[in-house]
């Protein structure tokens, strides 16, 4: 018990020590958390708890409050409008890298059939962890790749399941019939995901409204806690993995009005457990037998991420623009963490000689080393192969600016403004939902970002409550409407500037609360009698 304290100190220590260092590096702390196991693992010849399961269960709990804070995200009307992220990308995605990986490694490499089935399914996962915590913390979530790139993870997320049911089947060589498994499978879920919404939805908001009555932070962060550990074990009992019913109930509390507290007050436990996780994965790291094969292991990552990052553009390309179905591509070109699971049952079933796992398992770690590193510069390497100004996506910049002015639109009236901004000298950003404009102000030297300013995402993406001013230059009355509207339930404590053509829109957005509205007509009138004048003592 001493001992297991000791452990834990130290590695806490390391930990922060490392993640200081490497923060001033630019570098994640991803990779801090991994190199903390593997430096624990050798200093205490710790190499023994390396299939630890308790401590990958509490490794495995990092990602489900990851995928709760996910589902608090997605609501069923925001699942329903990803549909084609999620369902039709997600599945070309892990389908058609499934096929190819397969292929190649059962008739170019030899590789038996289950084998090789394996292999390529594992392989067509990517890393919910790394990826979507980057996605996050950059607010590159709201993106148009950003949402490509989540919808394809949850439904790998979803697609984990039957992958493991599938080695289950290999593995016990069982008398029934893989047809009539994945049947009672699709029952199961349609049972557990029902029995959430219809009863659990009920049960989750009576908690949440009684403990947030109570006024007591530490009942309702209680709460918060029974919801998602009970949801991720009744998931599981029921034969599923423990994120998926932890996804489910962050569905159903993103429907309450409680989402953003639960998302705040979860988001320590969260980070804590995610720490844990790659802690845990660093502790897999067999030093001497990576160092004997690190020429082999580099090969195969970087044969995957070529391989899946070409296969995954070129599906995406079919319905998406060149620069997000490349930059989607790049963000799940690695291999996830669900594949240590994978190659352990598949391990353990006899499906993979234990030398292969070991070596798949190293791939999969090198991986999420290299992954932190490599995603936080996806958009120079996009806009190198491109060759062009692209329109800027990442919003991780506007994190820490404060007191800039926003500019909605950059037709010919947004390019007047920032004309007059640029003689003032004052600092302003540019959003506009046509990638026309955006890049005409990109051409100009402008900081500008594509995204439609009346979605709460991108106003929260672009940190509008931290900007003294916005200036609304849209010339569409509906779709300024909805900007200011969406604008002024998101903060009340920015300057909002609206352009009106008609004394009827005049009042309009002075009954939604618009304090600051110019009148065109009212203004070149007065502009007209300015001139005249001038014009008057000028000849007098």
């Amino acid at each position: 018990m001493e001992n297991g304290i000791l452990y834990v100190v130290v590695a806490l220590g390391v930990s922060i020590v490392l993640n200081i260092f490497l923060k001033r590096l630019g570098v994640s702390q991803i990779i801090g958390y991994i190199l903390t196991g593997t430096l624990i693992v050798y200093a205490f010849d710790l190499r023994y708890l390396n299939d630890s399961h308790i401590l990958e269960m509490v490794g495995e709990f990092g990602i489900v409050f990851l995928m709760f804070t996910i589902g608090l995200e997605i609501s069923l009307s925001k699942m329903g409008s990803m549909k084609k992220e999620i369902f039709l990308n997600g599945f070309m995605q892990v389908t058609f890298t499934a096929i190819v990986v397969y292929l190649i490694t059962h008739y170019f490499l030899n590789l038996q059939v289950k084998t090789a089935l394996i292999i390529a399914l594992a392989f067509s996962l990517s890393s919910t962890a790394v990826v979507l915590s980057y996605l996050k913390s950059s607010k590159e979530i709201h993106t148009p790749y950003g949402q490509k790139a989540t919808g394809i993870l949850i439904f790998q997320d979803i697609a984990v399941i039957p992958i493991l049911i599938l080695i289950g089947f290999l593995t016990t060589h069982s008398d029934e019939s893989l047809s009539s498994i994945i049947f009672q499978t699709v029952l199961s879920a349609v049972f557990v995901i029902g029995l959430l919404f219809v009863v659990g939805k009920r049960i989750m908001t009576w908690l949440l409204h009684f403990s947030a009555s109570s006024e007591l932070e530490e009942l309702f962060m209680g709460s918060v806690l029974f919801i998602v550990v009970s949801a991720s074990i009744f998931g599981h009992y029921m034969g599923f993995t423990y994120s998926l019913g932890a996804f489910v109930a962050g569905m159903i509390i993103a429907e309450t009005k409680y989402h953003h507290k639960v998302e705040s007050d979860i988001a320590p436990f969260k980070d804590l457990l995610l720490g844990t996780f790659f802690v845990v994965v660093g502790m897999k790291v067999d030093v001497f037998i990576f160092m004997d094969n690190i020429g082999l292991i580099v090969g195969i990552f970087f044969t995957v991420v070529v391989l899946k990052s070409f296969v995954m553009y070129a599906l995406l390309r079919l319905t998406s623009p060149h620069n997000s179905s490349l930059k989607t591509a790049l963000a799940l070109s690695q291999v996830g963490e669900f594949s240590f699971v994978i190659f352990a049952l598949a391990s353990l079933g006899g499906l993979l000689e234990s030398e292969l796992a070991q070596l798949l398992v190293l791939i999969v770690i090198f991986s999420m080393m290299v992954t932190p590193f490599f995603i936080t510069r996806i958009g120079r390497i996009v806009e190198m192969m491109h060759g062009r100004i692209e329109v800027v996506e990442d919003m991780q910049a506007l994190k820490s600016r404060r007191g800039h002015v926003i500019v909605c639109g950059y037709s010919i009236v947004g390019k007047f403004v920032a004309r007059h901004l640029d003689e003032l000298d004052a600092p302003y950003i540019v959003i506009d939902n046509s990638n026309k404009h955006v890049q005409e102000a990109l051409a100009d030297g402008i900081e500008a970002y594509l995204g439609d300013a009346s979605k709460h995402s991108i106003l929260e993406a672009i940190h509008v409550e931290d900007a003294s001013s916005v200036i609304v230059t849209l010339d569409n009355p509906e779709k300024k409407r909805l900007i200011c509207d969406a604008i002024l339930k998101h903060t009340s404590d920015v300057s909002l500037i609206v352009k009106v053509v008609s004394l009827e829109e005049k009042e309009i957005f002075k009954a939604l609360g618009v304090r600051v509205v110019v009148d065109g007509k009212l203004e070149v009138a007065r502009v007209l009698v300015e001139r005249m004048s001038v014009c008057q003592l000028k000849y007098r």
